[in-house]
């Protein structure tokens, strides 16, 4: 069975502008992956009912009605399934003609918060809605940085360092100033850069420069942290969380209490204790604490389940997907939700330091859920048009050279009969 990536790309002018732009090969059209949504849709019902749970609790803490959180995570789910429909239905040409503005977007909102806010908060109030801009920066992160890289591998460039590699790091420069720094908020960086690695290693960005990008990073983390206190407080509460559990480590005293507490089967949905006002951010970053104060051990497994089912599928799309930018794209989504779940899980585990990032899906706030499952719905576009076949040491062609690449090797049983367009 041939290699889909073994094919030489094609560099003569072609008629179809989204096949000469993206690398595309013609698939034919199938039925989507359903249990991508379906995945998404139990994650997010699994966040409401935690949601709704310690309602009371967070109602008599902000002095609201108990019905506020339920209502607003209601509206944020039914309006995410309206942006999963919107982007599922979008043909991937039409979001490429519309990137640019998607990144300006992204720049205005990050200009704005600035503007509005004298970088003392990461959100945009306009009435009684907030609007969290680095997940939109996350999205146009994802369809730019496809489009560039493709282009590049498209002309030849990819080991080009000043028209590749330097607007690589000219990004990675812009995202720590203004993220890590001004917004000191190096949860969403690390997600950013995650992304960024991902996308640059599957493209076939020679190894030696992801290195020595990431050895930039790595120092230039290491001055985030030491230069500013409260960074210097979280790795100390990581190293030794119980060393002052009344100040700096409360928090992460709190979601182990909270954790531990859970038991095998946990204390049930209406006996949470750590929601009245004694964990930090109950409903946001440390809502995985108290779903396993809720529903134990047990809970927490089928929860972790979940997550994995999920990125299973995101992987096994990258497998099949016949085209470069679409690949990148769904590489990029996976990077996105599976780093982001990974920090705040392990955060509030002790695993990792406290990153105040939320838990995709579950964690209250409409604008992760919101982006998240538009770029969930692009990828059940793409889901569409994949190619069911077995996939051997699979190579991503660069021109006249190739490599390999782990990530999307593997064995698929099942192949896609393009003759009698049904899956066999």
């Amino acid at each position: 069975m041939a290699d889909f990536r073994s094919r030489q790309v094609d560099k003569r002018p072609r008629r179809d502008r989204s096949s000469s732009q993206m690398g595309t090969e013609p698939s034919r059209k199938h039925k989507p992956d359903y249990l991508l949504l379906i995945i998404s849709l139990l994650l997010c019902v699994v966040g409401l009912i935690v949601v709704y749970a310690i309602s009371p609790g967070l109602a008599i803490t902000n002095n609201v009605d108990n019905n506020f959180y339920v209502i607003k995570q209601s509206v944020a789910i039914v309006l995410g399934l309206i942006a999963f429909t919107i982007f599922a239905l979008l043909k991937l040409e039409v979001l490429q003609y519309f990137r640019k503005i998607l990144i300006g977007l992204a720049v205005a909102g990050v200009i704005a918060v600035e503007v509005m806010n004298d970088g003392t908060s990461r959100w945009i109030q306009i009435g009684g809605l907030s609007f969290q801009v680095a997940e939109l920066v996350k999205l146009a992160l994802i369809i730019g940085l496809g489009y560039f890289l493709i282009q590049r591998q498209r002309e030849g460039l990819l080991d080009d360092t000043r028209k590749t590699l330097l607007p690589l790091m000219a990004v990675l420069l812009l995202i720590g100033i203004v993220v890590a720094f001004i917004e000191s908020d190096l949860g969403s960086t690390a997600v950013m850069v995650a992304i960024m690695a991902a996308m640059a290693f599957v493209i076939g960005l020679p190894l030696k420069k992801i290195g020595i990008v990431a050895a930039i990073i790595t120092v230039g983390t290491v001055l985030a942290v030491v230069s500013t206190p409260y960074r210097r407080d979280r790795v100390s509460t990581f190293l030794n969380p119980t060393s002052d559990c009344q100040d700096a480590g409360y928090q992460a005293c709190q979601a182990l209490i909270a954790v531990g507490s859970g038991g095998v089967i946990g204390k049930g949905l209406g006996n949470s204790v750590q929601a009245y006002g004694y964990l930090p951010e109950a409903a946001n970053d440390s809502i995985f604490a108290v779903y396993a104060e809720k529903f134990g051990f047990i809970g927490s497994v089928i929860v972790l389940f979940l997550y994995v089912l999920l990125f299973s599928r995101l992987k096994r799309i990258i497998e099949r997907t016949a085209d470069g930018f679409s690949r990148l794209i769904v590489v990029g989504v996976l990077a996105w939700i599976s780093t982001q779940a990974i920090i705040n899980i392990g955060a509030m585990l002790g695993l990792l330091p406290l990153k105040g990032i939320t838990l995709p899906f579950i964690s209250y706030g409409g604008t992760s859920i919101l982006f998240i499952m538009a770029a969930l719905g692009i990828v059940y576009n793409i889901s569409r048009y994949t190619n069911y076949e077995t996939i051997r040491s699979a190579k991503i062609d660069r021109g006249n050279n190739s490599y390999d690449n782990s990530l999307l090797r593997g064995r698929v049983s099942r192949t896609y009969n393009t003759s009698a367009g049904r899956r066999t």
